[in-house]
């Protein structure tokens, strides 16, 4: 790598290299980008491949473990575009030096747009009416009668600013709010705090906005599912391994659960997924918060953090602040590496 155009990789789709905020602001600065969208699953070994010469990246839910961080001699910052970083190892790399970054507050009303979008998609059936029609079937009453949030009860499973954006616009439709969260005490008003059990045993529909940590992982499992209506909706447009997939799967099979309404999955893209052929669950390709003002606003925050820590300056929203103190982070906020000239933007 020529040290005086260091290399950005962008993992992240559609990353507009012509825009003079986004791509042309690192060209402007003297970086080599190169891009590699990821549209797929892609393995550490894969991602090492494209990243071993980066001393910056701008990515999508790349699987930054610690084989691939202490294999990338040169990197410098990981810039996130979104919030989830539970395909990065934070612990390493705060040891390394490596900053990571995220864009909080760019996309939480998309992703609570979509969940309600999910919710009406699943109680309207509106995937089971579209694939009929479309076979040339007109059923519109019996066993394919659709359903109606208003008045429902909806429990909400996370009530940080996503779960009270989706909150907001619930409070459109009538329904007695429920959420459990050990992280939120306060509430607004209409919403009640109640144990996760409890919630889920009353719910006519339960939407999952807690993000992916060690205590989430199968937070809803066979036990919980086991709790819920038979008649309830599941909504998921967080984490796909926040739900014990399987267990999903098997209590849909089974009848025991009125629909599903997922945006993500435990293996993106679910390829084999028996999800996929069953009538009552509405799939969407991890979209919630995507839009098109979401994304150039991640896309360009995404950039200025990568710019702030070529260029020796502490980037705003730092997932690992441990990182900062690192030595190759100190003595002048430089790294061993020359700093490139002072252009682009800021945080």
């Amino acid at each position: 790598m020529d040290e005086e155009h260091p290399e950005v990789l962008i993992t992240w789709p559609d990353y507009d290299v012509e825009d003079p905020h986004i791509g042309g602001a690192l060209t402007g600065a003297g970086c080599t980008v190169r891009l590699e969208p990821k549209l797929g699953a892609r393995s550490p070994s894969q991602l090492l491949a494209l990243a071993g010469e980066a001393a910056g990246t701008i990515v999508s839910t790349d699987p930054f473990d610690a084989s691939v961080l202490e294999s990338c001699p040169r990197l410098r910052v990981i810039a996130r575009v979104g919030v989830g970083v539970d395909s990065i190892d934070l612990q390493t790399a705060s040891r390394l030096g490596i900053v990571v970054t995220i864009t909080p507050g760019a996309n939480e009303r998309a992703v609570a747009d979509h969940a309600i979008a999910l919710m009406l998609a699943a109680i309207r059936r509106i995937s089971e009416h579209d694939e009929a029609i479309r076979r040339g079937e007109w059923n519109r009453t019996g066993t394919h009668t659709p359903w109606e949030l208003a008045g429902a009860t909806v429990g909400l499973v996370g009530y940080g600013q996503i779960g009270r954006l989706v909150g907001e616009r619930l409070s459109g439709f009538g329904v007695r709010l429920l959420f459990s969260d050990p992280a939120e005490q306060e509430h607004t008003s209409g919403a009640t705090r109640v144990p996760l059990d409890t919630l889920l045993e009353e719910s006519d529909v339960v939407s999952i906005h807690a993000p992916l940590l060690p205590s989430t992982h199968q937070l809803i499992g066979k036990r919980e599912l086991d709790l819920m209506r038979d008649d309830a909706v599941l909504v998921n447009t967080a984490r796909g391994a926040v739900i014990d997939e399987q267990a999903l799967i098997d209590t849909l099979e089974a009848g025991k659960l009125r629909a599903a309404a997922l945006d993500v999955f435990d293996k993106e893209p679910p390829a084999s997924s028996p999800l996929l052929s069953l009538r009552n669950v509405v799939l969407s390709p991890h979209v919630g918060g995507l839009s098109d003002r979401s994304i150039a606003e991640m896309t360009r925050r995404a950039t200025a953090s990568v710019l702030d820590v070529l260029q020796g300056r502490t980037p705003s929203d730092v997932a690992n602040p441990d990182s900062l103190l690192h030595p190759r982070l100190q003595s002048d906020g430089q790294s061993a590496q020359q700093p490139l000239a002072q252009t682009g933007p800021g945080t």
